[in-house]
C-alpha cells in the first residue's frame, strides 16, 4: 500500500523546473532518494512538507491531501535535513522542551533513548556540536514523536562510517517496526547496505521509481554497484 504519493508536482525557478514529478512511497519500505547536486532533490521534499508553493500538482499522505490536513498530517511525519539551523544557542534540553509541545504523541521515553544512543548531552548547544552530531540530534527530534513516516534530507552526510553504519541499523530498526522511510543521499553504499526502493532524479524530472533489484536490473551492468550504474546514467550512458 503506498502511504505517501506525488501527482505531476511542478516548480519553476529562474534557471530550473521541477518537472511533473510522481512516485509514491510503499507502507513500511526504506526509499532511497539519489540524484546529483542541483538535480531537484531538496525541492522535492520542500513541497512534499509543502514549505514552498508548488506551481502544479498534488501530494497525499495516509490517503488524505497536503492541503487541508497539514496540520493532521505533520504529527504524523518526521523531518530532517540533516543540520540543525535554529537556535544555535540554546541546549539541547531547550530545545527538545519546546519542540515536545507541538506534538501531542511525544514520546519521552523514546526521546530518553535515543539521546542515550546517540551520545547526546542535553547541557551542549547545536553551536557546539559537530555535524554529524547536529544531524544525530535533528534525527532525535523526528524520531521522538512516533512518527510513521521519516523524511530525510542528506541524513547520513557528516557522519563518520561507524555512526553511518549505527543510524542505518536504525533505519531497519524502525522499518520492522512498520515506518516508511524517504532519505536523499549522495553515498550509495549506504542504499546497497538498506534501500527496498530507489527513486532517481535527474534535471528535476523522475528517471526511475522501482525497487532496487529492479533498478539494477533494468538500468546495470553484470557486477556494477549501484554508484557505478548512477554515475554512467548521470553521464547519458544507458544499460
Amino acid at each position: 500500500m503506498n502511504i505517501v504519493e506525488l501527482k505531476n508536482v511542478c516548480k519553476t525557478y529562474p534557471g530550473f523546473r521541477l518537472n511533473d514529478v510522481s512516485f509514491a512511497l510503499e507502507s513500511g519500505k526504506i526509499t532511497g532518494f539519489i540524484g546529483r547536486n542541483g538535480a531537484g532533490k531538496t525541492t522535492t521534499i520542500k513541497a512534499m512538507l509543502n514549505l514552498i508553493h508548488t506551481d502544479s500538482g498534488k501530494v497525499s499522505y495516509f490517503g488524505l491531501p497536503l492541503n487541508g490536513h497539514e496540520t493532521e498530517i505533520k504529527q504524523r511525519i518526521g523531518y530532517s535535513t540533516g543540520t540543525v539551523s535554529w537556535y544555535p544557542r540554546k541546549t539541547i534540553r531547550e530545545i527538545t522542551a519546546v519542540t515536545r509541545t507541538f506534538y501531542p504523541g511525544w514520546d519521552e521515553e523514546a526521546c530518553r533513548r535515543y539521546m542515550t544512543l546517540f551520545g547526546l548531552e542535553e547541557g551542549k548547544r547545536p553551536i557546539e556540536l559537530s555535524e554529524g552530531m547536529k544531524v544525530k540530534f535533528n534525527l532525535l527530534l523526528a524520531l521522538s514523536h512516533r512518527a510513521e513516516v521519516l523524511i530525510l534530507d542528506e541524513p547520513t552526510s557528516g557522519l563518520d562510517p561507524f555512526s553511518r553504519d549505527e543510524l542505518l541499523s536504525l533505519f531497519m530498526t524502525l522499518k520492522e517496526h512498520g515506518v516508511t522511510i524517504l532519505f536523499s543521499t549522495h553515498i550509495t553504499s549506504d542504499l546497497e547496505r538498506c534501500a527496498d526502493n530507489i527513486v532517481y532524479i535527474s534535471k528535476g524530472s523522475i528517471r526511475a521509481d522501482r525497487s532496487r533489484q529492479d533498478f539494477v536490473h533494468d538500468h546495470g551492468r553484470p557486477g556494477e554497484t549501484l554508484e557505478e550504474i548512477f554515475l554512467r546514467l548521470e553521464r547519458g550512458e544507458e544499460s
